[in-house]
């Protein structure tokens, strides 16, 4: 028994630690989505939410691991490093390979668990948006978020939606069918049959484990805060913007954002994306991170500096106008979009713009937040005064091809956009900008196009040779672009 102890023990306590921390994992964060904050969650889905988010953890911690017993310079490190202190530490190195399959085999684990989990979450989300009983609670919730500028609790948002389109219409999704398949032909091969008959099997389709990992960063939903402030004697136009400081955050620290709001609106608002240390202090400060509702001597003190002018102020100074945002850049156009509107709604006979030519180019599927709710507002209204070709938008996933998202085509069928919820179909890949501004052109013989563009430099250039090259035959292009 004492040889056995010498030999073993230390392997069998690394081992013990390794199964105490996945157990830790699994049971804290099974028992952190068990409370109030997730209650209408589960009414929905029951404790499957539970069962897909606890292996997410574990998946994590494993996914950490798993490289590091086969980094060999590692191993060669840590062997001439522990060697003088502790041969019987030195020796469990030469365990790596077998700690590497025990990790392997705790990834396939847990994968099945919280896939199986999704699998129920889905067939949960779907049972209550189709509840024949429309007095029930579960479907009561899935009609969350048909409201202008509400958040949804079930992402199956109609009774047509298809699971399968909406599974590959998110990044999470997507990314978890690449992985799962990468996993599954990774683990297959490394069978012992495979390996000894088929090395180079084996050895390629291990270094899917590049794909695997790529797949695993998926990026959280970003959060967006939205302040909405006012303050005696503050007038703004559109596409303007403010300084802004929270004293209670920091006393030197003073940040740009775009309003958001509308100079017909009894108030002003900004929306801030949270993506570093200030804007999550914010974010908290302002009770984003809890669920009841804040008094208002609870909320911090802000201090504003501002409104500062911008080019959009311009943009009622031409009869046709183009916006092209791209990301977050989208922010001075909310305010350009509202004002128009409220003016056109108010039959304002000093508005010049006849017709706004809107483009929103994306990366990925997470920008579409905020601004698709404003999108849907306005979209819904012109619909019901028979305005619709006053506003012509075009959104642009940029990261995603034409040819890749082919099996999206079904989502033509549908009414709506299964990734923004509008009428009008998101476009995959960028603009042909040649054909857009031929198109402009074309439509307004004669006329002066005002392009107001918030995005990056590469896009400024090429937006600003358009405008020179197209401004022929009576139609001239006026280029603008933000700068902060």
């Amino acid at each position: 028994m004492g040889n056995f102890a010498a030999n073993e023990g230390l392997s069998i306590f690394v081992i013990l630690v390794w199964l105490g921390i996945n157990a830790f994992l699994f049971v804290h964060f099974y028992m952190a989505f068990l409370v109030d904050r997730f209650y209408y969650t589960r009414v929905i889905l029951g404790h499957a939410l539970s069962w897909a988010r606890a292996p997410a953890a574990c998946l994590n911690f494993n996914c950490m691991l798993i490289l590091l017993p086969v980094c060999r310079n590692l191993l060669s490190f840590l062997r001439g490093s522990i060697q003088c202190c502790s041969r019987t530490a030195a020796r469990q190195l030469d365990r790596n390979i077998t700690f590497h399959k025990l990790v392997a085999y705790m990834i396939a684990f847990h994968t099945a668990v919280h896939i199986i989990a999704h699998l129920f979450n889905f067939e949960r989300f779907m049972d209550a948006q189709l509840e024949a009983n429309s007095s029930s609670l579960p479907h009561v919730l899935s009609l969350i978020g048909n409201k202008d500028n509400e958040s949804f609790l079930n992402p199956i948002r109609s009774n047509e939606t298809n699971p399968t389109i909406v599974m590959f219409t998110t990044v999470a999704g997507l990314t978890g069918v690449v992985i799962t398949l990468a996993l599954i032909l990774i683990i297959t091969s490394s069978m012992e049959v495979i390996r000894r008959s088929y090395f180079e099997v084996f050895w390629f389709t291990h270094h899917l484990f590049i794909v695997f990992f790529i797949g695993l960063v998926v990026m959280h939903p970003s959060k967006t805060l939205e302040l909405q402030m006012k303050k005696k004697g503050f007038k703004m136009e559109v596409g303007q913007y403010i300084f802004m400081q929270c004293p209670s955050i920091s006393q030197l620290e003073w940040h740009p954002f775009t309003l958001t709001s509308a100079p017909e609106e009894d108030h002003f608002s900004v929306h801030i994306r949270i993506v570093g240390d200030w804007t999550q202090a914010l974010y908290s400060a302002c009770g984003g991170d809890k669920t009841g509702v804040q008094d208002a001597w609870e909320l911090p003190k802000m201090a504003v500096d501002g409104p500062f002018g911008t080019a959009s102020e311009d943009v009622f100074r031409y009869e046709v106008v183009m916006l092209v945002g791209a990301g977050i850049g989208v922010t001075p156009f909310a305010s350009i979009l509202k004002s128009v509107w409220y003016k056109h709604v108010q039959q304002n006979t000093n508005v010049f713009t006849k017709k706004i030519y809107f483009y929103w180019l994306c990366p990925e599927t997470q920008a579409f937040e905020w601004f698709a709710d404003l999108l849907q507002s306005l979209e819904r209204q012109m619909t019901e005064k028979h305005m619709r070709d006053f506003l012509s938008y075009n959104i642009y996933l940029t990261r995603w091809k034409d040819a890749e998202a082919a099996h999206l085509r079904v989502q033509y069928e549908a009414e709506n956009d299964p990734i923004t919820g509008l009428k009008q179909k998101t476009l995959y890949g960028k603009p042909n900008w040649d054909n857009e501004f031929n198109t402009i052109a074309t439509s307004h013989p004669g006329c002066k196009v005002g392009v107001f563009l918030c995005g990056p430099q590469a896009l400024g250039k090429s937006l600003e040779k358009q405008c020179h090259s197209q401004s022929q035959g009576g139609t001239e292009f006026i280029f603008n672009k933000e700068n902060f």
